[in-house]
């Protein structure tokens, strides 16, 4: 499904939603959010649900952050907050509460707040060619669109502060050696590997796998009580569920289970 600015392809459990602005290096507009919204929103309304999401970008970037073209100085000086707050901001929200695993495939670039949207993902797979950038400082500018929170919980404080005040590319082999990102493909096989995880995710308890997902996202503002409970009633919903029953009896019977995402 073609939008302006993003395509949506539906491949059975798995969507794969593509940034579409390849021009630009696939910079992040307004319009292009909207689109993508809309496509989550299509998602949601499905009447089989996606099991799965890959995110990446069309052409050679992931996305290389704000689109700071077309907009005139004087737009861009005023902006800058009001667009988060209205457009990034319930964007990568919606991201963070989706009912499904996110794959993020870094197909090149990840720059400003294209590289908070790479680190959404719950598995973050990149092209050897690919790069992150905290962009920000060379406008001006703070870290948005989540980067101050997420960084130093996936890396620590000493490197994300680096990478924000210094600006300096950090390529995918050594995002790797610092537990940013999860793996890392040759470029001609990034896509095919990511859609194959996707596809095993998309196989899996995905009721459980929304949870798994919850709990990490709130284990960082919970103190060890609040999460043990929040484990328990997690657990308890889990434990409801038709995958797993199926996945007991999978177990008991010696066999691989087969769940259907309820």
């Amino acid at each position: 499904m073609h939008f302006e600015r993003a395509d949506l392809e539906i491949d059975g459990p798995v969507a794969v939603l593509r940034m579409n602005d390849p021009d630009v290096l696939n910079a992040l507009s307004p319009d292009m959010i909207k689109d993508m919204t809309e496509a989550l929103d299509l998602l949601a309304a499905a009447e089989t649900p996606a099991r799965c999401l890959v995110l990446t970008g069309t052409g050679r970037a992931f996305s290389t952050g704000a689109n700071l073209q077309g907009r005139g100085k004087d737009g861009i000086m005023r902006g800058a907050g009001q667009t988060l707050e209205t457009v990034f901001h319930p964007f990568v929200r919606r991201l963070r509460d989706l009912p499904c695993p996110i794959v993020t495939a870094v197909n090149g670039p990840a720059a400003g707040a294209g590289m908070s949207l790479a680190l959404m993902g719950d598995l973050v797979f990149c092209a050897r060619s690919a790069y992150f950038l905290q962009a920000f400082r060379r406008i001006g500018l703070v870290p948005d669109c989540g980067s101050t929170w997420l960084l130093p919980r996936l890396i620590g404080r000493a490197r994300a502060i680096e990478l924000s005040l210094l600006g300096e590319r950090l390529p995918a082999e050594t995002a790797l050696a610092w537990g940013l990102v999860n793996r890392v493909f040759d470029d001609e096989a990034l896509f095919g590997e990511a859609r194959r995880l996707a596809q095993e995710l998309a196989n899996g308890p995905t009721v459980a796998l929304a949870m798994i997902r919850r709990l990490y996202w709130e284990s960082p503002e919970n103190s060890y009580e609040q999460q043990l409970d929040l484990e328990c009633r997690m657990q308890r919903m889990a434990a409801a569920s038709e995958d797993f029953r199926e996945g007991v009896t999978a177990f008991l019977e010696k066999r691989p289970a087969k769940f259907i995402g309820r």
